[in-house]
């Protein structure tokens, strides 16, 4: 426990660049003879916008009355990239990054499969008509694996899958101004109006392993610092495969704008 704590304080220290002068000179001199061997590293931080959302939306949603980020989703990441030939203008990248995908949004649906919570704690499933809101807010440890071009000296490309593990999942809301016919079309009705309200709970109910493509750009401003945006596409569902009470797939797809340092 002792050489943990002295390994995470030395790490820090060298980060801080307060480490001693020689120390500092050795991780210098790998960080060039690795530049030298073509590879680069680097530090990225920022912030992701967009939603998870069917395509393309179903007729069971009549309007999306509503929308924002829903939080602040930030995220870190480390990268490590491989340059191909003697020019540095192919290259493979592979990062670990901490993230976050959120989201806030209210819709009017009619005949849409739901599954609420009444006042009494039990459950009802049935056909929804009447508005919906829902917020995700998702965390995940995500590997990217990415090609990368370069344009010029300042311009970058780069595209590939990337391969997400959740660990915190949400995905709730309530249900307001609306009636629900229950077991089907046919069934009883039950109305909520005024201030009654009804509310579900899907997190449970949430995909661990998610899958995806990112494409993107990254400019460098300086000699170290890049600005860069890539946009991630999820290519399955957000919930498990025998979760049937949401009849269509969903799919997270978000925009990540932020800033690296490259040593």
């Amino acid at each position: 426990m002792k050489k943990y704590h002295l390994f995470v304080l030395t790490l820090v220290l060298a980060l801080a660049g307060v480490l001693p002068a020689h120390a500092q000179q050795e991780r210098n001199k790998t960080i060039i003879q690795s530049y030298l061997r073509g590879w680069e590293y680097a530090l990225k931080a920022g912030f992701s916008i967009g939603g998870t959302s069917p395509l393309p939306l179903p007729e069971e949603i009549r309007s999306i009355d509503s929308y924002r980020p829903g939080g602040v989703a930030l995220y870190i990441e480390g990268a490590s990239t491989r340059w191909l030939d003697a020019r540095k203008k192919w290259g493979i990248t592979i990062g670990l990054r901490l993230e976050s995908k959120s989201m806030d949004t209210e819709a009017t649906v009619k005949n849409y499969n739901m599954k609420i919570i009444n006042t009494n704690g039990g459950e009802l499933s049935g056909l929804w008509t009447g508005g919906v809101k829902t917020k995700v807010y998702n965390s995940y440890l995500t590997v990217p694996v990415l090609a990368n071009y370069k344009i010029s000296n300042r311009w970058k490309l780069v595209a590939g899958p990337y391969f997400s593990y959740m660990f915190n999942g949400d995905f709730s809301g309530h249900v307001y101004d609306g009636h629900l016919r229950t077991p089907d079309a046919t069934g009883s009705r039950v109305d909520f109006t005024g201030k009654s309200i009804a509310t579900y709970d899907f997190s449970d109910d949430l995909r661990k392993f998610q899958w995806g493509v990112q494409v993107g750009g990254e400019w460098r401003a300086f000699k170290h610092l890049n600005v860069f945006a890539d946009l991630t596409w999820g290519l399955n569902d957000i919930f498990q495969k025998d979760f049937d009470t949401i009849t269509f797939a969903m799919y997270p797809i978000y925009l990540n704008l932020g800033f690296g340092y490259s040593f």
